[in-house]
């Protein structure tokens, strides 16, 4: 029995801590999975905020463990101190990495000069926004791929965003001096308006040695549609000029092949007129290649107006005098209940759909 005592005491001494571990150790795991476990892949609207909170509680779990620990004040006391050189260290060492990331993150949030499923464009690499994280962004590129850029290195380098308002897209083809321009630019003008572009127009870009740089653009409203229509207006710039009789060659075309003077190098199919295909009756490629960017910004965007609309209640609901005296006021506000509950609803719904994405996407890299 005797023997048993030291043990005990020993005991003794350390539940408190251990009890201390154990408790701090299920908080900290019961709020990662909570705040982060469970959250779908492409949700970005707290991530920040989320990931700072693991931070903090980490921290403050071992500082209260350092209280806990049953040794002298001295001993605690340069371990506290020890502490603070380690986290001291700890960011000088990372200043240019991960504190850089993370305060570039903060940076990039409060300008917010573009949203989850916006088109952007970094040093060559285009695709729509799919996450925005502290550290990190990931955009989904025309393949389906998703590439990560450091937050760092999207301040530091120059960012082209698209407008969701719209923009200008363009392509140029080069013809001989032998064509009238005239000619050329009422076929290009065609192809832009055929091809659903608003107020289109013509450039001559350069006059070449041997042939003339054309460019043929105008206004797109569906971004999210940019990279079909980008194609369909040099489909369209093909077909325009082959049905005019335009070959698109260049005056030093060389062919070794005897052929008749009246033979033309365009192709047979393209000299008839073709029947105009309406817009809804064309495949969208951009639906599935930006799956899991049409997943962020849809659940961004519910997650604003759910937002908006319950800061418009809280505020009517602060202003009990003016609701009883104006029906009209009343009947907006159950009107406004009724679109939350609609918006809440809608919320849940995209969750669940960037979960059952992110299982897939698990379970395809396992594979």
């Amino acid at each position: 029995m005797d023997s048993l005592k030291p043990v005990l005491e020993l005991l003794r001494e350390w539940l408190p801590f251990l009890i201390t571990l154990l408790i701090g150790i299920l908080v900290v795991a019961g709020a990662y999975r909570v705040l982060i476990g469970r959250r779908p892949t492409g949700e970005t609207g707290n991530i920040v905020r989320r990931q700072v909170l693991i931070a903090l509680l980490v921290g403050i779990l071992v500082v209260i463990l350092i209280l806990e620990l049953p040794i002298d004040n001295e001993p605690r006391g340069q371990l506290m101190s020890l502490l603070g050189i380690l986290v001291t260290a700890a960011v000088a060492l990372s200043s240019t990495t991960l504190l850089g990331n993370a305060m570039a993150g903060f940076m990039l949030r409060s300008i917010r000069n573009f949203h989850p499923g916006d088109f952007i464009v970094v040093d060559g690499h285009r695709g729509r926004v799919s996450e925005l994280g502290l550290l990190r962004t990931e955009i989904q590129t025309e393949r389906r791929t998703l590439t990560t850029f450091p937050n760092l290195y999207l301040v530091s380098n120059p960012v082209t965003v698209v407008r969701e308002s719209g923009t200008f897209i363009a392509a140029t083809v080069s013809l001989g001096y032998d064509v009238p321009r005239e000619r050329i630019e009422k076929c290009l003008l065609e192809a832009a308006e055929h091809a659903g572009l608003i107020d289109p127009y013509v450039f001559v870009l350069e006059l070449g040695d041997f042939s003339i740089t054309y460019q043929a653009a105008g206004f797109l409203e569906e971004v999210k549609y940019l990279i079909s229509a980008e194609s369909k207006l040099r489909a369209n710039m093909l077909d325009s000029l082959h049905q005019a009789g335009i070959e698109i060659v260049s005056p030093t075309f060389m062919n070794q092949r005897q052929l008749k003077s009246e033979k033309m190098f365009i192709p047979e199919g393209s000299r008839a007129p073709k029947r105009k295909v309406a817009a809804a009756e064309e495949p969208r490629p951009e639906e599935r290649m930006f799956d899991k960017a049409e997943l962020a910004e849809a659940a961004a965007d519910a997650e604003v107006a759910l937002k908006a609309v319950v800061e418009e209640i809280e505020q009517l609901q602060k202003d009990r005098d003016a609701l009883e005296k104006n029906p009209a006021l009343t009947s907006h506000l159950a009107a406004l209940e009724t679109k939350r509950a609609l918006l809440e609803a809608e919320v849940q719904q995209r969750k669940e759909e960037k979960e059952k994405a992110a299982e897939a996407d698990s379970a395809e890299s396992k594979a």
